[in-house]
């Protein structure tokens, strides 16, 4: 054979079989690839869920009504601290687990020296202490009070929208 048509055989051949690797690389790629983007559109879905989930659940409205009821005249009506601390900054830092057992049951409260006694009596000094006839009480334990105990996770929902920078001042929508 002439040696230009073994060149161009040559050719022909080597090009029918890179033809057949593309064609069978398609085959193989496109499927690939369309489940690549299946799985990414898969793993969007539950990451967009876990995001919902991370987010407090509660009513912003609620909370930001229950704050100006409750906590307003310590906090400011903001938040950001008028004759009791700023709660943005340490909200920022705590769950709701820890927020709703701050609210609802601790306080930080001083027996005056020498009453620390035991039984009825402490019990009607802490009860004073409560209710801010005596000592010193710097944030009052709401559960025994309804209003908050229902709302203390809307009120963490706005607290925490408000803490994030989400959430500016003033009434949020209902």
């Amino acid at each position: 054979m002439h040696p230009a048509k073994t060149w161009w055989r040559e050719r022909h051949v080597r090009r029918a079989i890179l033809d057949r690797h593309l064609r069978c690389g398609a085959l193989i790629g496109v499927p690939a690839l369309l489940a690549a983007c299946a799985l990414e559109v898969q793993n969007a879905q539950p990451a967009a869920e876990l995001a919902q989930r991370s987010q407090p659940q509660g009513s912003m409205y609620s909370g930001w009504r229950v704050f100006q009821q409750r906590c307003a005249t310590c906090h400011g009506s903001d938040a950001t601290g008028a004759s009791a601390p700023d709660l943005l900054p340490r909200v920022r830092e705590m769950g709701e687990r820890r927020f709703v057992n701050l609210v609802l049951y601790r306080y930080d409260w001083t027996l005056p020296a020498g009453q620390a006694g035991e039984g009825a009596a402490r019990e009607a000094l802490i009860d004073a202490i409560v209710q801010r006839r005596e000592g010193a009480l710097t944030m009052p334990a709401w559960q025994g009070e309804p209003v908050v105990v229902a709302h203390v996770g809307d009120l963490y929902t706005w607290l925490s929208a408000r803490a994030a920078g989400s959430q500016g001042t003033g009434r949020p929508a209902r």
